[in-house]
C-alpha cells in the first residue's frame, strides 16, 4: 500500500496568473487548483509568491484558502527571476527540514524550475506540476511525475446550440453576452486514437514484466511513460470512463467487473499510429515565412490562427494531438520555431523564433601583430672589434643667390699663337 501523500504547494502567482489571462481569458482560480491537488494527497502547506501590491483583487481569495502570501519586491532593474529563486530556496529548505512532506506541487509554467524538479526527485519526493498546456514548457511537463493541465479544471463545454448567458445590469433588462466575451471553457476533446500509442506502450511494458494489467496499474504506467497524459483531454471524467470508451471503440478488450477491470490489447492492429506532433510544424513554418514582414513586431495568436486557416483551409492541428492552437505554439516554441510572450492586455503574442534569426557567424579573431626585434647595442670591450653603425653625414644643399643687377660678360681675349720648336735658333 502506498504511503499517503503529504503535499507542499508552491505557486508562482505572477507566472500562472498572466498565463491564464493571456491564453484562457479568465481569472486564475486558486480554489480549482487546490481541489485538484487534494485529490492527489493532503495539502500540508501552500505558499504563493507575487508582487501583491498589484494583485490586490487576488489577496482575498488567497486568504480564504489559507494560502501564505510571500511578497516579492521587484528591484528597479526588474528582477524577472526574483520569485523563482525565493520559491526554489524555500522548497529545497522544506525538503531538507520536513521529512514527513513527501510530495511537492509547483504551480507555474516556467521552464526555469526544471532544476528544482530534478533536485526534488533526487531526494525521493513526488513532484506534480500544474499549469496551462498553452504556456507551460513541454520540458517541464515531461520531467515531473504528473502534469495537471489547468484546462482540465475548467467547466464542461456546453453544446454548440446552447444560448449564450445573459448579463444582468441593475435597472436594465438582461443583455445577452457578446460572443467575443464568452467565458473560455474546456477545449474540445481529442480523438481516442491519439491515446493508443501510449496505451500500447504501457500494456506492452506490463506484459514484459508479467504483471496483470489492472486499471490503476495501467494508469500509473502511462504516467511514468508520459507525465502529461490526462484522460480529461479525451472527454473522459475518470480513467474508468476513458477505458470504457476505448472498449466501445474496439481499441482494447476489457474483462472483469467495475473496479477490477483487466485490459488486454487487440493484436497489433491498433498501432496505426497517429501523426506525430512534429508533422504539424511545416505548415506553421510556411505561414510564418509568408507573413514574415508582419511578424517583426509580433502578432496575436488569434490573428496567426486566422492566417493558418486562410492559407491552409484543410489544416487541423487537432489531428496532431493539440487541443488548441496555443498548444501548438507552445510546442513550436520548444522547437525554436516561434517565441511566445503572454501579455495581460494583448493576450498571447507570437514572434519569430531563433530558427528564422540564426546567429551571425563568429567574427574572425584579429591577426596577432608581429613585433619587430630591436637589436640592443652591444657592449664595448677593449681590444675587441665592435660593430659601429656608420651614419651618413647630412647632405648640404646649395642655395643660389639671385643678384639684383644682371651680370655683364667681358669680351673674350685672343690668345697669342704658340711658337713652334723649329723657330727657336739652335744653340751655338
Amino acid at each position: 500500500m502506498e504511503d499517503k501523500l503529504k503535499l507542499a504547494v508552491f505557486i508562482d502567482f505572477d507566472n500562472i496568473e498572466i498565463g491564464v489571462k493571456s491564453t484562457l481569458h479568465r481569472e486564475f482560480d486558486v480554489a480549482a487548483v487546490l481541489d485538484a491537488l487534494k485529490e492527489r494527497g493532503e495539502i500540508v502547506t501552500c505558499i504563493a509568491y507575487a508582487n501583491w501590491g498589484r494583485q490586490e483583487s487576488a489577496t482575498r481569495a488567497m486568504t480564504e484558502h489559507a494560502v501564505q502570501m510571500v511578497q516579492r519586491d521587484p528591484s528597479p532593474r526588474g528582477d524577472k527571476n526574483g520569485a523563482d529563486i525565493n520559491l526554489a530556496l524555500d522548497a529545497l529548505e522544506m525538503a531538507f527540514t520536513h521529512d514527513h512532506i513527501n510530495a511537492f506541487a509547483i504551480v507555474s509554467g516556467d521552464s526555469d524550475f526544471i532544476a528544482l524538479l530534478n533536485k526534488l526527485k533526487q531526494y525521493d519526493k513526488r513532484v506534480f506540476v500544474l499549469g496551462g498546456k498553452a504556456f507551460t514548457s513541454t520540458i517541464l511537463q515531461k520531467n515531473c511525475h504528473e502534469f495537471i493541465s489547468y484546462e482540465s479544471l475548467l467547466d464542461e463545454p456546453k453544446p454548440a446550440g446552447a444560448p449564450r448567458p445573459a448579463v444582468q445590469v441593475s435597472g436594465q433588462p438582461p443583455v445577452q453576452q457578446p460572443r467575443g466575451q464568452q467565458m473560455h471553457r474546456r477545449p474540445a476533446p481529442l480523438d481516442l486514437a491519439h491515446a493508443m500509442p501510449l496505451v500500447e506502450r504501457a500494456l506492452q511494458a506490463l506484459e514484459r514484466r508479467s504483471v496483470r494489467p489492472q486499471l490503476g496499474l495501467l494508469k500509473s504506467t502511462m504516467l511514468q511513460l508520459d507525465s502529461a497524459f490526462s484522460e480529461k483531454a479525451y472527454g473522459s471524467s475518470s480513467f474508468t470512463d476513458f477505458v470504457e470508451k476505448l472498449q466501445k471503440a474496439n481499441f482494447v478488450h476489457v474483462t472483469g467487473g467495475e473496479g477490477r477491470y483487466m485490459i488486454k490489447r487487440i493484436g497489433a492492429t491498433q498501432e496505426k499510429s497517429t501523426v506525430k506532433p512534429e508533422a504539424a510544424l511545416p505548415v506553421l513554418r510556411d505561414v510564418l515565412e509568408t507573413h514574415r514582414m508582419e511578424m517583426d513586431d509580433g502578432v496575436a495568436a488569434d490573428v496567426l490562427a486566422e492566417w493558418v486557416k486562410e492559407d491552409h483551409p484543410d489544416y487541423d492541428w487537432k489531428q496532431f494531438g493539440f487541443q488548441e492552437f496555443s498548444e501548438l505554439l507552445n510546442y513550436a516554441q520548444d522547437k525554436l520555431v516561434v517565441r511566445i510572450n503572454p501579455d495581460e492586455e494583448k493576450g498571447l503574442m507570437v514572434y519569430l523564433g531563433p530558427e528564422f534569426h540564426p546567429p551571425a557567424p563568429p567574427e574572425l579573431p584579429p591577426e596577432p601583430a608581429v613585433e619587430e626585434e630591436v637589436e640592443e647595442p652591444q657592449p664595448v670591450v677593449e681590444g675587441q672589434p665592435t660593430a659601429v653603425e656608420i651614419l651618413e653625414p647630412p647632405t648640404r644643399t646649395r642655395t643660389t643667390r639671385k643678384s639684383a643687377t644682371p651680370r655683364t660678360t667681358a669680351p673674350a681675349r685672343k690668345r697669342a699663337p704658340r711658337r713652334k720648336k723649329a723657330d727657336v735658333p739652335p744653340a751655338e
